[in-house]
């Protein structure tokens, strides 16, 4: 079954075989589904965090809409604000509303060509159409937008650098999230001289915006997945497939699948779902297939699908040794992100 024959049912994902060409990944280079309307108004800052308004003040600017200036006195002249840097760079922990602040500078900026999209979709598609074309598709547009700014292996940082250098030279403003401030990416992951070089070069375009706060995702939660019963779940996923399209898939099978499955595909493996369904969790004994369910989560978060499953509760899948090594803040966010969507 596809989403074309039905908008209602049960499919599997692991017998999904998902395309995407270039054109379409190009296509898809806009903020997800949530924040079709974020808007700086639309962001309340947390007044136990000033570091959130300050940013959202920032960003208005950045963005274009100007800046409240230092007022001076009646024969003073008021104080010029600081030179922006071509790019800002939102750095803080998960559930700030980093995101959402991201989609607001997407939405406000008057710039005739902008584009927005992650780190890893950004990769994905100089894997598709190649490095030449990729800078010149982008060549001349006002704005590049980059979620989750992660630098996970050399290869990936080399071609977002030359290709972040290339496009600033010509004009690109660029507009970055990450848990990770950009003089600091790669940090535990990789150690060659090279590398730490092209990262610290790369910052130097960023004005880095510090944001506090909590993880709005457990602000009224106990930090933990909803855990089915079998019997629960078999109710969920059949009550759910009345009103939409449901996946079912034991969790190995989906595991496993991902791992003949593109990241890039990952939005195109949930295309028409309501929610995900899956049996028998079990924590990750293998650190790139823990990865690529990280980046699946990711995915499944940003089209706002709740997430129905049995065994192992969705936040304890990634063991100690995992969370204690480079990918910890990857692994954390997507514990935040599996919570809410369990609980959704």
């Amino acid at each position: 079954m596809t989403t074309t024959e039905a908008r209602t049912g049960i499919v599997h994902l692991a017998e999904r075989a998902p395309q995407l060409s270039g054109a379409e990944m190009v296509a898809q280079l806009v903020p997800p589904p949530q924040f079709d309307a974020a808007t700086f108004d639309s962001y309340r800052a947390d007044a136990a965090f000033p570091s959130q308004q300050e940013a959202k003040d920032t960003l208005i600017a950045f963005a274009g809409g100007g800046v409240a200036p230092v007022r001076g006195g009646l024969f003073r002249r008021a104080k010029r604000g600081p030179e922006l840097k071509p790019g800002v760079y939102l750095d803080g922990g998960f559930g700030v509303g980093k995101t959402h602040l991201l989609a607001s500078v997407y939405h406000a900026m008057p710039a005739r060509r902008k584009y927005f999209g992650s780190f890893i979709e950004y990769t994905a598609l100089v894997g598709a159409i190649g490095y030449k074309n990729t800078v010149d598709l982008f060549r001349g547009a006002d704005l590049l937008c980059i979620d989750e700014f992660e630098l996970d292996d050399p290869g990936d940082t080399m071609v977002m650098t030359r290709l972040l250098a290339e496009l600033v030279a010509t004009g690109t403003r660029l507009a970055a999230t990450s848990n990770t401030p950009p003089n600091a990416l790669g940090e535990g992951r990789f150690a060659a001289q090279d590398f730490l070089r092209e990262i610290h070069a790369m910052s130097e375009s960023f004005q880095t915006l510090r944001i506090d706060g909590t993880d709005f995702r457990h602000r009224a939660v106990d930090g933990h997945a909803a855990v089915l019963s079998p019997a629960e779940y078999e109710a969920a996923v059949a009550d759910a497939s009345i009103r939409g399209l449901v996946s079912d898939d034991g969790f190995a099978d989906l595991v496993s699948h991902l791992a003949r499955v593109h990241p890039s595909r990952y939005i195109r493996l949930i295309d028409g779902l309501s929610a995900v369904g899956l049996r028998d969790v079990a924590p990750f004994d293998d650190q790139s297939a823990a990865l690529r369910f990280v980046a699946f989560v990711d995915r499944v978060y940003d089209a706002q699908l709740p997430i129905r499953a049995t065994g192992v509760s969705l936040d304890l899948v990634f063991p100690e040794e995992m969370l204690a090594g480079g990918y910890r803040k990857k692994y954390l966010r997507a514990i935040s992100r599996l919570v809410a969507s369990t609980l959704a």
